[in-house]
């Protein structure tokens, strides 16, 4: 399963008993109009005819828009300043909101009809358990750029994505996850080094806490948090049985799904993670110690928190690129092998717009902008994601030496370490794993009675 998987060029096989990595060198250039010519213009503007109902009004259409991810600040200033100037009769109101939070508003106003015209998704289990509110995009993309419209994204952003030849949604940006983050100058304070295993976790954690300081941090309040640290444990373990085990070829009561279960419960029972972490989300209020205060000496999150180098938040700048400030990013060995534990990849957000949008030209303008320029920006300026688009070469500009060595691990390892997909595609069963792991946390159930509940909801689980 530890195969090499090239950081802008990926393929993998998913929903089988064999998940296939390799690299692809193919890079596209152009992208096809809608006749099906190729355009030298990447921004591939969309050539839909307007039918908004605001049409011949000559008021703006206003495009609701609300999503957790890009955040708020100077990277979504720009892009909305960009988009606004190049089409002056289409407004953004743009919501934003923490991923919990995004994902419950959008029950509600969804079901009641008063959602966003355009909305981020997770891949996976979290845009397949809102399919009926999704709008059928294959043929707005057939139409702006052309039939071969596919190749000009990843071949596994497209697998994720593709159901029967049908997209809802469309790739913004690739990341991957499974590393933690670590001021090195604070640690440094304590006599304490970057810890490379389980056992050097817990004796840096016990040092840390004896000082009056926290130890790893993570915002538990969100699942995506949880299930992204219990995979690269079960992946440290045994990424084919972990992959196996979610389609369900493999019992979760395996022996080393089960260690893995036993792994994150002790995080919390031997104080590895600080008190109260089921009462605070990732963003912000996990995150702003981290990046903007600088107050603790780690965090779990991944490749697309290197984005605080280059992201114009001044806090930011001063924590991360003062004078000698100092971060590692890396990956833990959970199982005491002497190795790593492999990343995981997943399109970070896919934007889908609502299928009752009564301005749908103008939302697909917006949504074939973000993809196009907006990526553009979000990937090379910001650094939020890594490319999802052939065409997009990952070179980010301004970067300190630190965020370009930090950089240069995160493609390494993405290269070199990967385990496999991120967002698993079925909602039953990852809403069982997250209840799971919040019941092993607070110490309500053990290992084996964990990997038995689980087991359950997978054999129940629709394939």
């Amino acid at each position: 399963m530890k195969k090499k998987l090239a950081c802008f060029a990926m393929t993998i096989v998913m929903l089988g008993t064999t998940l296939l990595m390799g690299c692809s060198g193919s890079v596209k250039t152009n992208s096809p109009d809608s006749t099906g010519d190729t355009k030298t213009d990447k921004t591939a503007d969309s050539t839909v005819q307007s039918e908004d109902s605001s049409s011949g009004s000559g008021e703006p259409v206003t495009i609701k828009f609300q999503t957790w991810n890009p955040g708020d600040g100077a990277s979504w200033d720009e892009l909305q300043a960009d988009f606004e100037a190049k089409n002056p009769d289409i407004k953004i109101d743009y919501v934003y909101m923490p991923y919990s939070d995004h994902i419950e508003k959008l029950k509600v106003d969804l079901a009641s009809g008063q959602a966003a015209d355009v909305f981020g998704m997770q891949t996976g289990a979290t845009i397949k358990e809102f399919r009926d509110f999704e709008m059928d995009l294959t043929s707005k993309a057939e139409e702006s750029w052309g039939s071969d419209w596919q190749s000009g994204y990843l071949d596994f952003c497209m697998k994720l994505l593709n159901e029967d030849g049908h997209f809802y949604g469309l790739p913004l940006g690739l990341t991957y996850a499974g590393f933690a983050w670590a001021d090195v100058n604070m640690l440094s304070k304590y006599g304490l080094s970057v810890p490379k295993s389980l056992d050097d976790l817990v004796k840096v954690s016990k040092t840390l806490r004896d000082n009056g300081q926290y130890p790893l941090a993570i915002g538990a309040k969100d699942a995506w948090i949880n299930i992204d640290t219990w995979m690269n444990i079960a992946n440290d373990i045994n990424s084919e049985k972990l992959y196996s085990a979610i389609e369900g070829k493999t019992s979760f009561e395996d022996p080393d799904l089960v260690k893995s279960f036993e792994i994150w419960q002790s995080l919390f029972t031997n104080g590895v993670f600080q008190d109260g972490a089921f009462g605070v989300n990732m963003y912000s209020d996990t995150t702003d110690l981290f990046q903007k205060e600088g107050s603790i000496p780690m965090i779990l999150n991944g490749s697309w928190a290197g984005g605080v180098y280059v992201s114009g938040d001044p806090d930011e700048a001063k924590v991360f690129n003062g004078d000698g400030a100092n971060h590692d990013v890396f990956l833990i060995d959970w199982n005491n092998d002497g190795k790593p534990a492999p990343a995981t990849a997943s399109v970070d957000v896919s934007l889908c717009i609502n299928k009752d949008t009564k301005n749908a030209d103008a939302a697909w303008k917006f949504l074939d902008y973000m993809l196009h320029d907006g990526q553009d920006i979000l990937v090379n300026k910001y650094f939020t994601y890594c490319p999802s688009r052939t065409d997009l070469k990952l070179n980010v500009e301004g970067m300190s030496q630190d965020g370009q060595d930090n950089l240069t691990y995160i493609c390494d390892q993405a290269e070199n370490n990967l385990g496999g997909y991120r967002e698993m595609a079925y909602p039953e069963l990852k809403q069982k794993i997250s209840d799971t792991l919040t019941a092993l946390a607070l110490d309500s159930t053990k290992p084996e009675e964990a990997a038995k509940d689980v087991e359950a909801a997978s054999k129940a689980q629709a394939r």
